[in-house]
């Protein structure tokens, strides 16, 4: 994907390239742009590694360039390597070595060998706008650098990408948690990675996150996090889909001219709003919704011609139903408020795991507005297991929430991630 980009190109992809060159050692700024600046920072990038000077991300550059995004490289040991020297050479730590090479005897390393060596960065970034295509970097750098973790595809959306669900946890209380249901809440998507990302390293450094002994959570627990739901949906509002695929959300969203493109899309790709799309009193939302003029395909509030008619709010419910969830988080924004019930049910401990979670983050614990209060994964699944679920709104604004909000927003929730393993 970022094949090709040159000097004049703008958007998500080129944020990967200023990304890689940044973490390379290179003073550019991640703005998306491919100027002068960046252009110059790539050509050192190949002066310094020895490839053709072009200027253009050709296919020995892209080579190069992806270690810096995926965060590890596959190296062949030498006669006298050893972790040390390796973590020397690549400015990492012997610990992150050895934590990527499980059952290696970093005493014995076979020259000729193959082992992962992990950069020395922490590998989500929170700071570029995120695309299906950096998730897959992200999938496969997280799996190298945490073996002990799992990560599997689920299912596919309507173009055919990946559903991706993360594992971590040895313990047989299940939980989930589930972000970007809708496109323009991607940045939800960052959260929970970083989240898993900091819980892995806590882990195998034996420390705390938030305020628990992550060994013991570990043991207890097994968290899933399924971390985009929506992944066509993201794709377009963030600017990278196909040029078909744009056509047909842009036909879509000329019968609803209010909403701005492709800034207030929600829904997946075929205009359905997936988190409108589960079998929770869908009938009472579709007779709203319907009367709110959302009848037919549409950027946001469509439910669907029939509950479950989605690929990806399919998966959702399919996958759930091969899993004993204990509790589900469903992350959306905007408003710092949780939502804890459905209807009349009151799943055991429920609105008290949410008052715990309101007094760690800060944010309102409340019953969600009668016109939003049905179809919602959330209430599917008290629904159908009466147990605690929950959505969580973060931040404030306008949606896409902008990413100089995400700092605030990790902080507010990192106890909500948190309180969810500990409180089961």
């Amino acid at each position: 994907m970022i094949l090709g980009l040159k000097q004049g190109d703008r958007g998500a992809y080129v944020e990967l390239i200023q990304l890689a060159l940044l973490r390379a050692g290179y003073a550019v700024s991640i703005d998306g742009i491919f100027g002068e600046a960046t252009r110059s920072a790539l050509e050192n990038f190949q002066v310094a590694n020895r490839l053709d000077v072009t200027g253009v991300v050709d296919a020995p550059t892209e080579t190069e360039l992806l270690p810096y995004l995926k965060g590890y490289r596959e190296v062949i040991v030498r006669p006298g390597d050893s972790f040390y020297s390796l973590a020397r050479k690549y400015e990492t730590t012997v610990f992150a070595i050895r934590r990527a090479n499980e059952g290696i005897d970093p005493r014995n390393l076979a020259a000729g060998s193959e082992i992962i060596v992990p950069l020395g960065f922490d590998l989500v970034a929170t700071n570029i706008h995120y695309t299906y295509y950096y998730l897959s970097i992200l999938m496969d750098g997280l799996q190298a650098r945490f073996p002990f973790c799992e990560i599997t595809t689920i299912g596919k959306t309507q173009l055919g990408k990946n559903i991706y669900c993360m594992g971590i946890g040895m313990g047989d209380m299940h939980l989930m948690y589930n972000a970007s249901h809708h496109a323009n809440e991607w940045i939800t998507t960052p959260l929970v990675l970083k989240f898993f990302e900091d819980y892995a390293i806590a882990v195998s450094g034996a420390e705390r996150i938030y305020k628990y002994d992550a060994l013991a959570l570990y043991f207890k627990t097994h968290l899933e996090i399924i971390p985009m739901v929506d992944a066509d949906g993201v794709d377009l509002v963030n600017g990278v889909v196909t040029e078909d695929a744009l056509e047909g959300a842009q036909y879509i969203a000329a019968a609803f001219p209010n909403i701005p493109f492709p800034a207030g899309w929600k829904a997946n790709i075929g205009g359905v709003d997936l988190n409108l799309n589960y079998p929770s009193q869908w009938e009472r939302a579709k007779q709203i919704k319907f009367a709110q003029g959302f009848d037919k395909p549409a950027p946001r509030d469509y439910v669907g011609p029939r509950p479950l008619s989605e690929p990806e709010s399919l998966t959702m419910e399919q996958h759930t139903r091969k899993n004993n969830y204990l509790l589900t988080i469903s992350y959306h924004t905007q408003g710092r408020v949780i939502y804890w019930k459905f209807d009349d049910y009151l799943p055991p401990r429920s609105r008290e795991i949410g008052e715990a979670f309101a007094a760690a983050s800060g944010y309102t614990l409340e019953i969600t507005p009668t016109a939003s209060g049905a179809a919602g994964y959330k209430d599917w699944f008290i629904q159908e297991y009466n147990r605690p679920g929950y959505t969580v709104e973060v931040g404030l604004g306008q949606n896409p929430l902008p990413l100089s909000q995400f700092d605030e927003i990790y902080k507010n929730n990192l106890g909500i991630m948190t309180l969810g393993m500990y409180l089961l």
